[in-house]
């Protein structure tokens, strides 16, 4: 699998609604990436590659209901299709996570996007878990945690 450079989530309206970066960037090269792959994808037709060359990398990104899913990995990618079966994987497991997510899932309990992200893609951008299964199974854990804490605290 490639190196992932960073993952966006950009509604059809060009907002933002999650980023994680997994390579140094400053706020300016961040906001110009972003700011240029929104434009060119959302002007995009729906029946276009989802595959295209920016910069020194390659994009690929998946439309599913109002959202855009973006990923940049490394130009030596073996099989851009690997990164396309990543944004799905992320995709299923939200959707299971949440049940039938939407853009306000995203945008109400990004916490937990975030952690679903950081449970399947490593901080240097390697796949660390595919297993949709595991992946649950661990926010199952760290819910239950969760409600364990929030227990303690209203006993104390």
């Amino acid at each position: 699998m490639s190196q992932i450079k960073y993952l966006l989530l950009i509604s059809r309206q060009g907002k933002i609604r999650l980023m994680k970066w997994f390579i140094p960037l400053s706020s300016k090269e961040k906001s110009k990436i972003i700011n240029e792959l929104t434009q060119t994808i959302l002007a995009r037709k729906p029946k276009m590659c989802n595959i295209l060359d920016y910069s020194d990398y390659k994009v690929v990104y998946r439309r599913y209901a109002s959202l855009y899913f973006i990923v940049g990995i490394t130009p030596d990618v073996d099989n851009e299709l690997l990164t396309l079966e990543l944004i799905h994987r992320y995709v299923e497991t939200l959707d299971s996570y949440f049940g039938n997510v939407c853009e306000l899932d995203i945008i109400f309990n990004f916490t937990k996007a975030y952690d679903i992200l950081n449970e399947m893609i490593m901080c240097d951008g390697s796949l660390a878990e595919s297993s949709k299964r595991n992946i649950l199974q661990t926010m199952a854990t760290m819910d239950s945690m969760d409600d364990h804490d929030k227990l303690d605290r209203v006993l104390s």
